[in-house]
C-alpha cells in the first residue's frame, strides 16, 4: 500500500472550544497539546489569540512549548488579528474569510472582489512577519466554483503555504468532497487543506475522501467536539489513515487516553456507541460473534483494541453463548461442568431479558446458587 501524503492539523484547541459551553483552561490546554505532540500531530491550532488577553496567553504559551509539532493560529483577515498572532510566536496563522455569497451579503457587506483584495493584503503582512500562511476559504463547499478558484489563485500569488477548503455546515457528501478536491488539486499546486464540519454526519468521511482526493492537510478535532455537530474526529480519521491509507506513524495507543482526558475536560461525554473510542467499541454480546472472536477476533474486530489502547470486553445478557459464558466463568476462576454452565446460561439470559445488570458479583452468586444451591 503507497502512503498517502498527509499531515494532521488539530483544532480541538480552537474549533473544539467553540463547543457550546467548553472552555480550556491554558494548563489544560498545554497537556492536550502535549498529548498530541507525543502522537505525532504535525500541527496544533492552539486558538484564536484577538479573542481576549487570557486566550493570546495560552496561545503564546503553547507556541512557546517544546514540541516538533508546529503552532498555528486562527485570524481573520484583519491587521490587528496578524498582529496577535505574530506577538503569540507561532509557526503559521490561518487567515479565514467567508466565501460563499451568502456569507458575503451577511458578514461583509461588500463586493466580493473587495473583501478578497483585502484579505489578500492581510497574506502579505504575516508572509512579512515569516509566518507560514493557511488562507482558508470559509463556507468554501457553497461558494460559486469560479470565485473559489479566485480566492485561491490570489492566494497563491501572494506565497499562501496551503489552501484551506472549509466545509463550514457540513453541506457535501463523501463523493461531493472527492470530486470537488479533485479539481482543485488539479489546478492549483499550493498544498489543500479539508475542513470538515459534521452536520450531515460526514465529516470524518469527508476528510478521508478528502485525503483520498489528494488533500495534504487534514483538520481534526478530539472526540470530533466542536460547534453544532462537531468535528472530523481525530480518531477516526487517524485509524482510517491506518487501515486504508498505510499511514502507521502516528502513536494510536494513546487515543483513548487523549479522548478520556478532552472528555474530562471538556465536559463532553461521547457516545457510547462512537467509533475509535466509545465504550462499545470493543464490547461484545453476541453469542456466535464472542465464539469467533475467541477463535481470531479479526473475525469482528477490523482492528486490535490495543492499536488505540482500548480494551476487549464481553459483556454476558440475553444474546451470550455458552462458550462466552466459559470464557467468562473461566476469566472469574470457575470450571464448571456442562450441565451446570448451561443452568448458569438460563440464569443470565433471564436476567438479560429483564434489562437488569449483571456484575461479575451477581455472576459468582449465580454460579453458588447453581452448583451450591446459594441464595441468588
Amino acid at each position: 500500500m503507497k502512503e498517502w501524503n498527509v499531515e494532521i492539523c488539530d483544532v480541538t484547541l480552537r474549533d473544539g472550544e467553540q463547543t457550546p459551553g467548553v472552555s480550556f483552561s491554558c494548563e489544560e490546554k498545554v497537556r492536550i497539546a502535549e498529548m498530541l505532540d507525543e502522537i505525532g500531530v504535525e500541527v496544533i491550532e492552539a486558538g484564536f489569540p484577538i479573542v481576549s488577553p487570557y486566550e493570546k496567553r495560552c496561545v503564546s504559551a503553547i507556541a512557546h512549548m517544546d514540541m516538533d509539532a508546529r503552532v498555528c493560529a486562527l485570524a481573520r483577515a484583519r491587521r490587528a488579528d496578524i498582529e496577535a498572532a505574530v506577538d503569540c510566536d507561532v509557526d503559521m496563522v490561518s487567515i479565514f474569510i467567508a466565501t460563499s455569497d451568502l456569507h458575503i451579503r451577511h458578514k461583509y457587506r461588500k463586493p466580493r472582489e473587495q473583501v478578497l483584495a483585502e484579505s489578500l493584503e492581510m497574506v502579505d503582512l504575516a508572509k512579512e512577519h515569516g509566518l507560514q500562511v493557511r488562507f482558508a476559504a470559509e463556507d468554501a463547499s457553497r461558494t460559486d466554483f469560479s470565485f473559489l478558484t479566485d480566492v485561491y489563485r490570489g492566494a497563491e500569488e501572494h506565497r499562501a503555504d496551503y489552501l484551506s477548503f472549509a466545509d463550514t455546515v457540513g453541506f457535501l457528501t463523501p463523493i461531493e468532497m472527492h470530486g470537488i478536491m479533485e479539481r482543485l488539486i488539479s489546478i492549483f499546486r499550493t498544498p489543500l487543506c479539508a475542513h470538515c464540519h459534521n452536520d450531515l454526519g460526514f465529516a470524518s468521511a469527508n476528510t478521508i475522501a478528502a485525503a483520498q482526493a489528494g488533500a495534504f492537510q487534514l483538520h481534526t478535532t478530539v472526540n470530533g467536539i466542536g460547534e453544532r455537530a462537531g468535528n472530523a474526529a481525530l480518531e477516526e480519521v487517524l485509524v482510517a489513515l491506518y487501515l486504508k491509507g498505510g499511514v502507521k506513524r502516528y502513536k494510536l495507543a494513546l487515543l483513548t487516553e487523549l479522548s478520556r482526558m478532552v472528555m474530562h475536560y471538556s465536559g463532553v461525554e461521547v457516545d457510547i456507541l462512537k467509533p475509535v473510542v466509545g465504550e462499545n467499541a470493543f464490547r461484545h454480546e453476541s453469542g456466535i460473534h464472542i465464539a469467533a472472536i475467541l477463535e481470531d477476533p479479526e473475525t469482528y474486530e477490523v482492528f486490535p483494541p490495543s492499536l488505540v489502547g482500548g480494551e476487549r470486553r464481553f459483556i454476558l445478557g440475553k444474546h451470550t453463548g455458552k462458550k462466552a459464558l466459559e470464557h467468562e466463568l473461566a476469566r472469574l476462576g470457575y470450571q464448571l461442568p456442562e450441565e451446570q454452565v448451561c443452568r448458569v446460561l438460563e440464569l443470565v439470559k433471564d436476567r438479560g431479558e429483564k434489562k437488569a445488570e449483571l456484575t461479575d458479583e451477581i455472576l459468582v452468586d449465580m454460579i453458588k446458587l447453581v452448583t451450591e444451591g446459594a441464595p441468588s
